[in-house]
């Protein structure tokens, strides 16, 4: 009895200890299953927003990545989502970070510790309401932002609308606001992509036809259809935050969106912790306004695609990139 009893706490005790390298090994193996699972993705992911020229370069600058050694994969995202993906470093960076559409997001995160300014570009900024020079041949007021009610009939789809048409983009740069506050008679069509408002501007300047859009510079357009900003109210910071400043003492942004405002670069903290390297080279990353529309002109003019585009902006900007570089241990 007494042998039986100690030869059966044996066993149990013999069993328990199999048992637990049992459950040891399973979750040493189930430990680096989940770590090769977490961190199996070494890649550099980078956004592509709806503009050429944000495309163009983000593909460019990703090969030049990719062509010193780190994988890099491309991630399509608006404008809206790509803050929360940065700060999640689910994107690495983001190289055009506009003022007048993305301030109020980018400083706020800046501020809570949650991206990472990584400086500004040489190249300055507008983004406002545009229009090809022809059209001041048929409303020689321009650009004074009171021609557009002047003149409201040149810009309707049909003479039986109330409406004049703005061609706006998926960004958001209170153009409905501008539209209540200096009570502009016009309506928005709102486009998807800078590719549907170039569209938009090439069949109007084939058949000569008025027409009042979004557009920006440094762009293609700076180099190939000349035209003119509307003249807005001049910006101030007032202008958007109260509704005593300017010509409308009910409403905010009865004003242009600023002129020479800054172009940035954003990065993930997940970019510094890791990949100390990129960091140091997007830090460096300067573009200029001219390598900007060179950028845009390349699919919208010479009607390249991007990875074709990326291949020519980076030959002729080969020095650039070097000194870049050169500055990094990239």
């Amino acid at each position: 009895m007494a042998y039986s009893i100690v030869n059966n706490e044996l066993l149990n005790f013999k069993g328990l200890k199999i048992l637990n390298r049992m459950v040891l090994g399973f979750i040493f193996v189930l430990g680096t299953f989940y770590s090769v699972d977490l961190y199996a993705d070494k890649s550099i992911h980078i956004p592509l927003n709806k503009w050429s020229s944000q495309r163009v370069l983000s593909k460019a600058v990703g090969k030049v990545i990719s062509d010193s050694g780190t994988p890099v994969e491309y991630v399509e995202i608006n404008v809206e989502d790509q803050w929360g993906a940065l700060r999640r470093g689910a994107i690495h960076f983001q190289l055009e970070v506009w003022e007048p559409s993305m301030k109020k997001a980018f400083n706020h995160l800046v501020a809570q510790n949650e991206i990472i300014d990584l400086g500004t570009h040489k190249a300055t900024v507008i983004e406002d309401w545009w229009y090809p020079e022809y059209v001041e041949k048929y409303c020689p007021s321009l650009p004074v932002w009171t021609s557009l009610n002047e003149c409201i009939d040149l810009f309707k789809e049909k003479p039986s609308d109330n409406k004049g048409v703005y061609h706006g983009g998926p960004w958001n740069y209170g153009d409905a606001d501008i539209i209540r506050a200096l009570n502009i008679n016009f309506k928005i069509n709102r486009l998807q992509t800078g590719l549907e408002l170039w569209h938009e501007l090439a069949q109007a300047i084939h058949k000569e036809k008025p027409i009042v859009l979004l557009n920006w510079s440094p762009n293609w357009t700076d180099k190939y259809a000349h035209g003119k900003f509307i003249q807005f109210p001049e910006y101030e910071e007032e202008c958007e935050i109260n509704p005593e400043w300017g010509l409308n003492k009910k409403y905010v942004k009865d004003c242009a969106n600023r002129k020479n405002g800054w172009l940035k670069k954003a990065a993930s903290k997940s970019l510094k912790e890791n990949y100390h390297c990129i960091f140091q080279f997007i830090k460096q990353v300067n573009f200029s306004k001219e390598m900007i529309i060179e950028a845009s002109s390349l699919v919208v003019i010479n009607k390249l695609n991007l990875e074709e585009a990326a291949e020519q902006w980076i030959a002729s900007n080969s020095s650039a990139i070097e000194a870049w570089r050169s500055n990094t241990c990239m």
